[in-house]
């Protein structure tokens, strides 16, 4: 079972992914050859409109082919005859499309169950935030200056910035209490097991209801959180404070998911709706992320080819552009290869 829901889930994304490419392309008068879900050979395709939409084989993966994308065609409706701008809006519209994606699902996740909000269900004794007056029912609402909607956002501050906590420096903390606005520079504290915490205990799981227009701008922080999570687990990766052994690929995610199934079964099936959803948004907007990366074959990297091209004024040579995405697509095959092959000795051994 857990397959079947990863294969809907990677499927899903991936097809909205692609339709960003896709519509944009049309829009923008591109040809575009085949929209497929799907990786090898065609199980079943049709032609409408100058277009071949197919379903293929090995539910991984999918493309939107469009007419002279990556030679120096300049032919009519192909991709290098159209303005560096519609060129820039068809390759952006992907991620920003998973963005879109993560949106609607976290919209419908709010809708159903409600937010964590940044509220303090306990305070520890003898730490820094009852000493700066911190209360249970409290709302936290900045740490640093950085804007806090959601409680997760604090455990992970504590989580990416142990550096930060254990240097000594006071922290400013901002939060609401029976109304009142109220600040405090708090210098967090060990816990004894060398792990610096502020003595704030709330929970993701807490949830509170939301009016309709508030759960549309709270869809906004929730893909804004998954953005910055990714975007500090990278910065994790480079900085040594994570390894490349705990990247994870298709085979680890179908893991969680299985895990996340077995353990959300005997809650019902509402909360299997929503662990798969919340999975859902994790990935679209990973997905997101990872592919607006300044790297060679990405959107990202495509990206930067065309930026350079509406500095200049002038393409850069595609011959020597392809050659680039081709050394970018072979060390990222070669990344995939490796992550697999840990999934797989994480899973066993």
């Amino acid at each position: 079972m857990s397959i079947i829901i990863a294969v809907l889930i990677f499927s899903g994304i991936i097809l909205f992914h692609e339709f960003g490419h896709f519509l944009l392309a049309k829009l923008g008068g591109i040809t575009v050859i085949e929209f497929s879900l799907g990786m090898g050979p065609r199980l079943f395709s049709f032609v409408r409109g100058g277009t071949r939409y197919s379903l293929k084989c090995l539910p991984f993966g999918g493309s939107c082919m469009m007419q002279g994308e990556d030679d120096s065609d300049l032919s009519e409706g192909s991709f290098g005859s159209k303005s560096v701008w519609t060129r820039i809006s068809v390759v952006a519209a992907g991620p920003i499309f998973n963005f879109i994606l993560a949106y609607i699902m976290a919209v419908i996740i709010y809708a159903l169950a409600g937010a964590d909000l940044p509220q303090v269900l306990s305070v520890s004794d003898n730490y820094p935030a009852q000493e700066a007056g911190i209360e249970a029912g409290d709302q936290i609402t900045s740490i640093n200056g950085k804007s806090i909607h959601l409680y997760r956002e604090i455990s992970d501050f504590v989580t990416f910035h142990q550096d930060r906590m254990q240097s000594g420096q006071p922290i400013r903390i901002t939060w609401i209490h029976e109304g009142e606005k109220k600040s405090a520079d708090i210098i967090p504290a060990d816990n004894g097991q060398g792990r610096y915490i502020f003595g704030i205990t709330g929970s993701s799981n807490y949830r509170t209801r939301l009016p309709f227009f508030t759960t549309l701008r709270y869809g906004v922080y929730e893909v804004k959180y998954w953005i910055g999570v990714t975007y500090m687990s990278l910065g994790m990766l480079f900085r040594g404070q994570a390894s490349v052994q705990d990247l994870s690929g298709p085979v680890g995610v179908v893991d969680v998911i299985g895990d996340t199934y077995e353990q959300s079964r005997q809650d019902g099936a509402f909360y299997i709706l929503l662990n798969m959803l919340n999975i859902a948004i994790l990935l679209s907007a990973n997905l997101g992320v990872m592919n607006l990366l300044p790297l060679p074959a990405l959107d990202g990297g495509r990206l930067v080819f065309l930026i350079l091209e509406a500095i200049r004024g002038k393409r850069i040579n595609p011959e020597i552009e392809g050659r680039i995405h081709l050394a970018g697509i072979m060390l990222l095959l070669l990344l995939m290869a490796f992550v697999m092959f840990n999934d797989v000795r994480k899973i066993f051994f």
